[in-house]
């Protein structure tokens, strides 16, 4: 019996006594949501369905729940089901129901925790979205690691989800990107506002090379085809920055896609949405500009779409992006948005009401803290930032994304470099990789002592160390749903280290390995499927949060 079968057996249980009573309420599997109790002297899990009803059906909870208890220690597999408390159930696998997770687990492989639970969800994850003016700095490193944690978590519960990064490469910061390069290449002072750093001289060399004959050009002509080689090559290592971060986008949307005009002559994309809105009710006209009429939607004011010299505002472009999103389907649209972007938050939602959506359900911004690194120095390319290419010179994609996914969004972070490197235990990172590198080690060393699946007996597993290792596989697939729904990568990251300091402690009590000359009997296969399954979890795992597993450490 897995956790799954057991609530779907609460359920039927549940739904028949409260039958039994007489009432026809309706009982829903949200009513019968199983927790595991903090101790395991109070079984393997716990519902406190009783309470949730008692009070419906005029009963005491302790009465309904020793009704509910009695059928379900009728179930196969299930050893106890005892009331405590108030009214709480707790419920005790028998060891072969429990001992049977480890063969579920091997058998379902990288299945195993993956569900439905948010099938038929259709979401546009959108994260990091720098401007295309310079490389990826610490500042991006932390939405690059969760946005694309959240998208994997997300994936794992059923939904289809597209990573996005919407390119910036319309405005006044291209235009200073450009004179910026420009002067580079052609070997000119920098202009007053040109962006600092070795990359923008770097950048010019390369620019030059491309074309021998810029400073032939026209002014005007030079610094447009100068800005858009620039630009393709700073956005080309922006992407190969995110790829050795283990970052992959499946859609990269160009902002200056929305200014250019459609096919012979039609409005753009932006003039499309301004209609849009107009069609809806939502624009008017006043001193000399166009409005949106966002604070019917919650906004603190409403928002200028254009103004009367015609260029359009950045909300302008904010609204035809988000009305991009729902012409391509996404019913659900994440942004992941800087510290320094809390003002954004009202403005998307009433861009979502405007435009016909729910802003309660069919958009969500998520807003991270800062995260500082003890000991990161400056690069050496941007002279005034510390980059993501350092970043992962020196400390590696495994342990950067790792400790970033570790904790909630929303908190302040600081990091100590050294300790992000170090091999010890201290180091969650190395702590749960170690664990997994145990695994295969263990599995290497059964095969050649003859030790293989061939025999499996679930009911031998009965060391408080298997009860406690096989609980914690069992509630995998619970975490990741529950990270899922909660947009919260950081619990598998703290599950995988419960997991692995529960797996340390069956390796140091339990033998795969027979001592000496010792036969080989059931219980070490049996145990080589445990192992081989926490290997699995842990590899699970870790790849949800685009960390490597090594099989050798």
């Amino acid at each position: 019996m897995t956790p799954k079968d057991l609530q779907a057996a609460l359920l039927t249980i549940v739904t028949d006594v409260i039958a039994s009573r007489g009432s026809d309420i309706e009982v829903t599997e949200a009513d019968v949501q199983l927790e595991r109790p903090k101790s395991r002297d109070h079984g393997d899990w716990a519902s406190n369905v009783a309470m949730k009803f008692a009070k419906r059906l005029g009963t005491n909870p302790r009465e309904l729940a020793e009704d509910i208890a009695a059928k379900l220690a009728e179930l196969d597999g299930i050893a106890k089901a005892e009331v405590a408390g108030p009214g709480f159930i707790n419920m005790t696998f028998d060891a072969a129901s429990a001992g049977a997770t480890a063969k579920l687990v091997v058998e379902q492989g990288e299945a195993y925790g993956r569900s439905d639970v948010l099938a038929g969800h259709n979401i546009n994850m959108e994260f990091v979205s720098a401007n295309p003016t310079g490389p990826l700095h610490m500042g991006h490193t932390r939405w690059a690691a969760l946005g694309d944690s959240i998208a994997r978590v997300l994936r794992a519960a059923g939904a289809e989800v597209t990573n996005e990064y919407y390119i910036n490469d319309a405005g006044a910061q291209m235009d200073k990107f450009g004179r910026s390069v420009l002067a580079a290449a052609l070997g000119e002072p920098a202009p007053e506002d040109a962006y600092p750093g070795e990359y923008i001289t770097n950048l010019g060399k390369r620019i030059i090379e491309a074309r021998p004959d810029l400073g032939d050009l026209p002014r005007d002509e030079a610094l447009a085809e100068a800005s858009e080689i620039g630009y393709q090559l700073q956005l080309a290592e922006i992407k190969d920055s995110l790829e050795r971060f283990n970052v992959h986008f499946d859609v990269f949307f160009s902002e200056r896609t929305m200014h250019a005009p459609g096919e012979n002559g039609a409005p753009s994309a932006i003039e499309n949405a301004m209609e849009r809105l107009r069609e809806q009710g939502h624009v008017y006209e006043e001193d000399d500009a166009t409005w949106v009429r966002t604070t019917a939607f919650g906004d603190d004011k409403d928002r200028v779409f254009t103004r009367g010299n015609g260029i359009f505002t950045y909300f302008a472009a904010d609204a035809a992006y988000y009305l991009s999103k729902m012409d391509r389907g996404f019913g659900e649209k994440i942004y992941l948005l800087g510290a320094d972007h809390h003002g954004y938050v009202g403005r998307l939602k009433a861009i979502a009401g405007a435009a016909g959506d729910n802003p309660e359900t069919d958009i969500s911004v998520l807003i991270g803290q800062l995260v500082n690194l003890n000991g990161a120095r400056l690069s050496k390319r941007a002279g005034n930032i510390i980059e993501l290419d350092d970043l992962l010179e020196w400390l590696g994609s495994d342990a950067l994304r790792y400790w970033l996914a570790r904790y909630p969004a929303d908190s302040p972070l600081a990091l100590d470099g050294e300790q992000l490197r170090s091999r010890t235990n201290d180091n969650p990172v190395f702590y749960v990789q170690y664990a997994h590198a145990r695994s295969q080690a263990v599995a290497r060393n059964a095969a050649a002592a003859g030790i293989d699946r061939s025999a499996f007996a679930p009911e031998l597993l009965v060391h408080d160390t298997e009860n406690d290792l096989l609980g914690k596989l069992q509630e995998y697939p619970r975490i990741v749903a529950w990270s899922a729904e909660l947009r919260e990568p950081h619990r598998i990251a703290r599950y995988l280290e419960e997991l692995a300091a529960s797996f340390n402690r069956w390796y140091d009590s339990c033998r795969v390995i027979p001592l000496a000359d010792a036969p080989v009997e059931d219980l070490h296969c049996t145990r080589l499927w445990l192992n081989d399954a926490t290997g699995i979890v842990l590899r699970n795992g870790l790849d949800l949060l685009g960390v490597s597993a090594p099989e050798r450490m």
